[in-house]
């Protein structure tokens, strides 16, 4: 089961963030988010032809992470947006940052 197939699990404050290894094996299957080490975080950002598609994507994305109740920072400006993982909960990231990247990964297949 890809990461895209399984859903994000509820992580009560004080759980634990994924170490450096686990973080690196997860980020093999969403090779194109760039794995920040120094603040935990995935982030990556997307290129569009105009404003309109931008906000469809941002629309798309958060339809992904309310349905998955993990929420990420979102940038957006004309032809671009940044999208941010990271669980507040844990202080780092968990597998449910990885989960979400690949759902938005999902869009352009």
């Amino acid at each position: 089961m890809g990461l895209a197939d399984k859903n994000c699990q509820s992580l009560p404050k004080g759980s634990p963030a994924l170490d450096a290894q686990q973080a690196s094996q997860l980020h093999k299957e969403v090779s194109d988010w760039e794995l920040k080490e120094t603040d935990q975080s995935l982030v990556r950002e997307f290129k569009f032809k105009n404003f309109y598609q931008t906000i469809e994507f941002v629309n798309a994305v958060a339809w992904i992470a309310n349905q998955q109740d993990h929420h990420p920072d979102i940038e957006a400006g004309y032809n671009r947006c940044k999208i941010t993982f990271t669980t507040h909960s844990v202080g780092g990231l968990s597998e449910n940052d990885f989960i979400c990247a690949a759902r938005v990964d999902a869009l352009f297949d």
